[in-house]
């Protein structure tokens, strides 16, 4: 086996996206964030982003990593063999990450690894459920779905900072403005009023990623983002794409209500933590 390691993202798409595309859905997070730094269309990142792909004696691409800026490795569903090289390759690289992601047993290889090497601990912190679409049942709510408009800008950021920590540590104007422009945010809305909001992702190799869901809370236990996520599942299918998504293992509610719209589970995935010793 070998391992090659590159920080260029259009390099990495051709090396390994002949292997990921025989499962899109189960491949979705790295083909997503791989593809829209090839193409140029993610925004401007502090530091280096770290590809990494595995091949066997043939030169056939056998698993893949990536570590983006600011983000801890992302395994995937990389095989738990392969993940302690990985682990020796990005303690080089980057040996202050934070932590690792993916595949459970890959996620534990790779921290038993990265313990030997830089001598910390580690704990899970979050477990994710990756979801297919099969037959779609939409759900009803009061009220109607509506596409994302410039008046909504400021909402959508300010409820993205709200609902996801990890991702936005501020409203975060830009992102809600890509949003608009690619006509991927939609609300849903009762007398006139916003009450939840859910997006998604374009489609790569015919699979969209439905997400971020959100519901402010004072909005909940009435419908609306399973309503509005079975309205945005249904136009993806219309449009002749799959739909996926990922659902916090944590948050039985909506794992309840992704399975009544007829999503399917694909893949458990987990978050491990790294801490000093």
């Amino acid at each position: 086996m070998s391992l090659r390691v590159t920080s260029d993202a259009a390099e990495f798409q051709a090396t390994a996206f002949p292997f990921l595309q025989r499962d899109p859905v189960l491949h979705t997070i790295i083909m997503s964030n791989v593809a829209e730094r090839a193409a140029g269309t993610y925004p401007p990142e502090d530091g280096t982003a770290y590809y990494v792909s595995m091949h066997d004696d043939a030169g056939e691409v056998i698993g893949v990593a990536m570590r983006t800026p600011e983000r801890p490795v992302y395994l995937g569903a990389l095989r738990e063999d392969l993940a302690p090289e990985i682990a020796t390759t990005y303690a080089e690289l980057v040996p202050d990450v934070g932590g690792v992601a993916g595949d459970r047993a890959a996620v534990h290889a790779f921290g038993e690894r990265w313990a030997e090497l830089r001598g910390t601990t580690a704990a899970e912190s979050k477990g994710t459920r990756l979801h297919k679409l099969g037959t779609l049942t939409e759900l009803a709510a009061a009220g109607n779905p509506r596409p994302m408009t410039m008046d909504d800008i400021r909402l959508a950021a300010d409820w993205s900072a709200d609902g996801f920590h990890d991702e936005f540590t501020s409203p975060d104007l830009p992102w809600a403005t890509r949003q608009l422009e690619m006509g991927t945010l939609w609300f849903w809305e009762v007398d006139g009023e916003p009450v939840s909001m859910v997006g998604y992702h374009l489609p790569i190799f015919g699979v969209c990623r439905v997400g971020p869901v959100y519901t402010p809370p004072e909005h909940r236990r009435n419908g609306y983002a399973g309503a509005l996520t079975g309205h945005l599942s249904a136009k993806i299918l219309a449009q002749g794409h799959q739909a996926c998504l990922y659902t916090d293992l944590a948050n039985p509610t909506s794992n309840k209500i992704y399975a009544q719209l007829g999503y399917v589970p694909v893949a458990d995935f987990v978050d491990l933590t790294f801490q000093p010793a």
